[in-house]
């Protein structure tokens, strides 16, 4: 996780736990005054439209005190969805058997776009079969990486 998502994770984390949700990720995607912040949250119950507005409320008087972001950006507060984006360790245990895409930060055998199973979690690295061959990937080299939904 970059830095300035580790931070924003630490600073809303209490405030959407105590709503009730579990903060699952945040992107922050900068594209100069079209920069979004994104917040992925869940529950038990699933996520409704209200329950992302109450979200959103909450980190926009966390955004308005603390003011971590500089720039103009657009805030979006959403369930991961059946493109589930995988942020953490844990969530790449829960993912084991799924096919998965990712994206390296760095380059790996010639290249940063990977699809196919995920076949384990070790440590700080991932096993991925991708057409048959196995690739093991750090999880510190991902850029970005989503569920693939089985529609």
């Amino acid at each position: 996780m970059a830095k300035l998502e580790q931070q924003l994770h630490e600073l809303f984390a209490p405030s959407i736990e105590a709503l009730g949700f579990e903060l699952l990720g945040i992107e922050f995607v900068r594209a100069g005054k079209n920069s979004t912040l994104r917040i992925y949250i869940e529950s038990e119950n699933g996520i409704t439209v209200d329950d992302c507005a109450a979200v959103s409320h909450q980190v926009s008087g966390i955004m308005d005190v603390e003011d971590p972001i500089s720039t103009e950006y657009f805030l979006e507060v959403s369930s991961p969805g059946a493109d589930r984006p995988l942020f953490n360790l844990d969530h790449y245990k829960k993912a084991i058997d799924e096919t998965i895409t990712l994206r390296l930060v760095v380059p790996q055998d010639g290249r940063r776009k990977f699809k196919g199973k995920l076949c384990s979690v070790e440590n700080d690295a991932i096993t991925m079969e991708v057409d048959g061959k196995e690739y093991n990937l750090m999880i510190s080299n991902i850029d970005k990486a989503n569920i693939v939904p089985n529609f």
